[in-house]
């Protein structure tokens, strides 16, 4: 069986700059890694040194066959105090975005992935509205000087997950757990995406922009779906209204989440395979996210993350080839899906996880940053080059 995708389908990996960079001290990540008593396994470090190999780094994936890197900007880098503009920082990210031109890669930038600077973090975090504004300008100053050279972009990365992890289960920072925070927290967050939106739009260039919301399937039992339904808007929803209008919607999925009828959580299902982050095996939580945030939010959709944490890389490929077949049912239902981003380039830096879940198409040694590339890289890899699945 041959699975054909578009014209002009847009293939690609995907990294996050406290991710992958390494020394990102300046921001509440580095923090929180280091705070005795927080969620976080072990700190960040060096990650994959990708701040100074991301040449190597661009060219591995062009030479791979795929045809687009979505990447983050570091804010603590670019404002790392209010007000202070470090344009080497602003500089280096253009020379990033060259760099993947250079390689025949379409530049994909987000301007907000999980980390903040610490100067914010102090004063409050998401938690505190002048957040909308900082955010806002800081969108304002990367896209003047970086916006005419971005081939797409994305405002904020999973906002559902910086709330929800950090204000509500506390593995994120700020590590709190507090229903009221949560709340005004994700208000800031889609006021943020609105203004950094317009903010992003009035610079130079031209480019798809759009937000990228933690999406997925869900389960509970029978009888309770006005409860199921009320928890989805909840945490995918809202923010999925906040994107309507948008030049597209991000949709990130990996796997599905089971409620009890009153709303707790429950594992893993019996006879379902779980996984090294500690959820299910469960590759058609991309279609179902796919159709849902279609159905929404009336826009485009982007897959800017699809992918497994495993060390075994047959069982990546086995993942994704369900996962794009998913892909391929909703296109043939006139959804219109214009690319997929495979999470991620690089094994990396997991958050709170640390190191263990295997995420990367690139395996990276962690002592001498070597990288090994995978049999799953090159397989998907030609299926980008091909723009098919056989």
């Amino acid at each position: 069986m041959t699975i054909s995708f578009p014209d002009g389908f847009l293939w690609g990996t995907a990294t996050a700059a406290h991710q992958v960079e390494g020394g990102n001290w300046n921001n509440d990540w580095w923090l929180f890694e280091h705070t005795p008593g927080s969620a976080a396994s072990e700190p960040s470090g060096d990650a994959c040194d990708h701040f100074w190999r991301y040449p190597e780094d661009i060219a591995m994936l062009a030479d791979l066959g795929f045809g687009a890197y979505r990447f983050s900007l570091e804010w603590s880098r670019i404002e790392p105090e209010e007000g202070e503009w470090s344009i080497s920082a602003l500089d280096h990210y253009r020379r990033m975005i060259a760099a993947c031109r250079d390689n025949g890669l379409l530049p994909v930038v987000t301007f907000h992935h999980f980390t903040t600077p610490r100067w914010a973090a102090a004063d409050g975090g998401w938690d505190n509205p002048a957040i909308v504004d900082r955010f806002g300008r800081f969108c304002e100053h990367a896209a003047t000087h970086l916006g005419a050279e971005i081939g797409m972009g994305c405002t904020i990365n999973e906002p559902n997950v910086v709330s929800l992890i950090g204000y509500r289960l506390g593995a994120f920072p700020p590590g709190v757990n507090d229903r009221a925070a949560y709340d005004r927290v994700n208000d800031n967050l889609k006021a943020a995406h609105r203004v950094g939106y317009d903010a992003i739009k009035a610079g130079p260039g031209d480019f798809p922009l759009g937000s990228c919301v933690a999406m997925g399937d869900w389960w509970s039992p029978e009888g309770s779906e006005a409860m199921l339904a009320d928890f989805r808007h909840m945490h995918e929803g809202q923010h999925l209204d906040a994107a309507r209008g948008d030049d597209y919607i991000g949709v990130q999925a990996y796997s599905r989440t089971r409620l009890t009828e009153q709303g707790k959580p429950l594992g893993s299902e019996e006879g379902v395979e779980t996984l090294d982050m500690g959820y299910e095996y469960w590759p058609q939580a991309l279609e179902v996210s796919i159709r849902h945030a279609a159905e929404v939010t009336g826009c485009p959709v982007y897959v800017t993350e699809n992918g497994i944490g495993t060390t075994d890389d047959t069982q990546r490929i086995r993942y994704v080839t369900d996962a794009l077949a998913g892909v391929r049912r909703c296109l043939d239902d006139g959804i219109d899906v214009r690319g997929y981003f495979y999470w991620s380039l690089m094994d990396n830096f997991e958050w709170a996880f640390g190191y263990r879940p295997q995420f990367g198409l690139v395996a990276v040694d962690r002592k001498t940053q070597a990288r090994t590339i995978k049999p799953s890289a090159t397989w998907l890899g030609g299926i980008a080059r091909n723009n098919r699945l056989d």
